[in-house]
């Protein structure tokens, strides 16, 4: 029964931290390869989010099949589940448009889960 309390209150705190906004030196910022900057940064996962649905498809694929998505959601916003998921859109080699969808729908889908968390404030 107390495991079960304090899993609860460790969700409440965690999703509060991966709902956060990040310093700028902690942002994600997108690339196209190794050198090539778009321009475009997210500094929280809904940012993050809003950027999936425009940011270049070259840019989805490098950062996916890099793990960059993976490492920025799980070390910097501190969320655990969100990368298991994108760890199956590269272990399926999803590219392209296909990509760009399913990536849109686990996070928006993840998004929804952590908004959802009762708040202990």
């Amino acid at each position: 029964m107390r495991l079960e309390n304090l899993e609860g209150e460790s969700m409440n705190v965690s999703s509060s931290k991966v709902l956060r906004n990040v310093l700028r030196e902690e942002a994600f910022y997108f690339f196209t390869s190794i050198g090539n900057y778009t321009g475009q940064s997210a500094s929280s996962l809904e940012e993050f989010l809003q950027k999936v649905k425009d940011i270049d498809l070259k840019s989805l694929e490098f950062h996916l099949f890099r793990e960059d998505f993976e490492k920025w959601v799980s070390q910097t916003l501190g969320d655990n589940k969100l990368p298991e998921e994108i760890r199956v859109l590269r272990a399926q080699k999803v590219v392209g448009n296909a990509l760009r969808d399913r990536l849109y729908f686990v996070v928006s889908r993840r998004l929804k889960e952590l908004k959802s968390v009762p708040s202990t404030r």
